[in-house]
């Protein structure tokens, strides 16, 4: 469920996802910041649902990694709080992602669209 609001705060304000995403120098900040918005919600939706969910679980992880990488790693050199702070989210980051790897390996569940048989390759575990 963290990825939906996120995802939809994002394409809300997406100016301000352009304009956060340009701060951190990435090339291309306003189809980053869709292209990010779009997955967060899409995703987050799937997962909610549990359609795809080890294939989606597996990609969020990685999102996850990546996104922890890209905002925070290295943030806030200069000032100890600020680096602190920006330390924690990498490692939220990270923990974020090793749930997605354990709900990739488990699979949804049998009360999930995958577990319901509606998902390619869908499993009932």
């Amino acid at each position: 469920m963290l990825f939906v609001p996120s995802g939809f705060q994002a394409l809300a304000n997406i100016a301000g996802t352009t304009s956060y995403f340009s701060g951190l120098g990435l090339p291309l900040p306003a189809l980053a910041a869709w292209g990010t918005g779009l997955f967060e919600l899409i995703a987050g939706l799937l997962i909610l649902v549990g359609f795809q969910t080890r294939i989606v679980a597996l990609l969020l992880a990685a999102f996850c990694i990546a996104a922890g990488y890209i905002g925070h790693h290295g943030q806030g050199a200069g000032d100890a709080a600020l680096a602190f702070l920006h330390q924690q989210m990498l490692m939220k980051d990270i923990a974020i992602s090793g749930g997605f790897l354990a709900l990739a390996m488990a699979g949804a569940g049998a009360w999930s669209a995958d577990g319901r048989g509606f998902g390619i390759g869908a499993d009932a575990t």
